[in-house]
């Protein structure tokens, strides 16, 4: 047998191998079955299941309050936008007027946790590709947010402080004073993440033209979030259906056409700038009020069916209650962000490198346990 044949054949072989579910750059447990031709992706097939906990059939033997704290357990780094999401579903349901005061406290609450989440996934997104110093940059920068939740709320990530009818309890006394000077120091340390990172060419080289996934694709998937915002495609809730206080403040709705990976990255550096703006709308405006409506200590929905979305960090997150008139829901089923977004990668990665695999899922900002619930 010649070298040429053997190079040939060599040349033509296929390999399916996995990638995870213990891979350090899937940053939770997903399995990914990859069919390879060398180092060409030419299929990924995600495997879900290993961090299942049943939490919608969980829901099901619960109270409607206490099923908030399971939400927090799904995407975690969204924690009190998706507590807030399982609020609002209730109080819509009962037809309870929420005060402005409330309100004001939960969106302020929402972009801290989300420029928190973008903190960690640009942390974690320069680490993936070789940016190890990023990761000190976005962990410092976001303990200042976790330290504001901690004093308000006692909880650092799952804060579990949105209730039926309003909030836990009040802001500390602290909360305004270290919300604006927060932003008053990120203000100076976000362009350090572009001097950085952004700019840089190997960044530039790994995410421009890598992922591509047009706005049609991201429609036809459900890719929402700054991943489809990413792709042209008009999707934040907070535009669309406003809730709380976002009819109330003016933002844009941050929008890439290329659809590319470092579009993606863009959307969410863009969202920080729109975070901290709508914050400063706010923080100095919030009206007086008390913290929570009174409500009843057993709620029970009137029969039929609710839906509430919300926009989490990575995208919208929906609550669907099937109520029997019971102080538990009948059925509650979560439209995870994540898992939709996760439907388009075997179509973003196919024709792609390996190694273009990891940016690509760097730029989805995967929480796994946000799709197998």
């Amino acid at each position: 047998m010649t070298e040429e044949t053997i190079t040939g054949q060599l040349e033509e072989q296929e390999f399916s191998i996995n990638m995870g579910p213990q891979h350090p750059s899937t940053h939770g447990v997903l399995r990914m079955i990859l069919k390879l031709k060398g180092e060409t992706v030419e299929e990924v097939k995600p495997q879900l299941g290993y961090i299942h906990r049943g939490i919608e059939k969980m829901c099901e033997k619960l109270t409607y309050a206490q099923t908030i704290h399971l939400t927090d357990r799904l995407d975690y780094m969204s924690a009190h936008i998706l507590n807030e999401a399982v609020c609002l579903t209730v109080e819509n349901a009962l037809e309870v007027e929420i005060p402005e005061h409330i309100q004001y406290i939960r969106t302020i609450m929402d972009e801290l946790n989300r420029i928190a989440s973008h903190q960690l996934w640009w942390s974690a997104f320069g680490m993936d590709l070789g940016a190890l110093t990023t990761f000190f940059y976005g962990l410092r920068d976001r303990e200042k947010i976790l330290d504001i939740f901690e004093e308000t709320c006692g909880a650092r990530l799952l804060l579990s402080y949105n209730v039926p009818g309003g909030l836990m309890f009040d802001i500390h006394p602290n909360f305004q004073k270290r919300v604006k000077e927060f932003i008053t120091y990120f203000r100076k340390k976000l362009p350090e993440y572009d001097a950085l990172l952004t700019g840089n060419p190997i960044l530039q080289a790994r995410t421009k033209g890598v992922g591509m996934l047009t706005r049609e694709q991201a429609i036809a998937y459900g890719v929402s979030g700054p991943s489809g915002r990413g792709s042209g495609f008009s999707c934040d809730v907070r535009k669309h259906q406003p809730y709380s206080a976002y009819s109330k403040v003016g933002f844009k709705e941050i929008l890439y056409n290329e659809g590319d990976s470092f579009a993606r990255y863009k959307v969410r550096m863009d969202e920080m700038w729109e975070s901290m703006s709508i914050i400063e709308q706010l923080i100095d405006n919030i009206p007086e009020g008390n913290h929570a409506v009174k409500m009843k200590a057993i709620i029970k929905l009137p029969a039929g069916e609710y839906y509430q979305r919300v926009e989490a960090a990575r995208g919208e997150f929906g609550v669907f209650v099937v109520s029997d008139g019971n102080k538990m829901p009948y059925r509650m089923k979560f439209r995870s962000p994540n898992f939709s977004n996760l439907a388009a990668i075997n179509t973003m990665a196919s024709g792609q490198k390996i190694a273009d695999l990891i940016a690509i899922g760097g730029s989805l900002d995967f929480v796994i346990p946000d799709m197998d619930r």
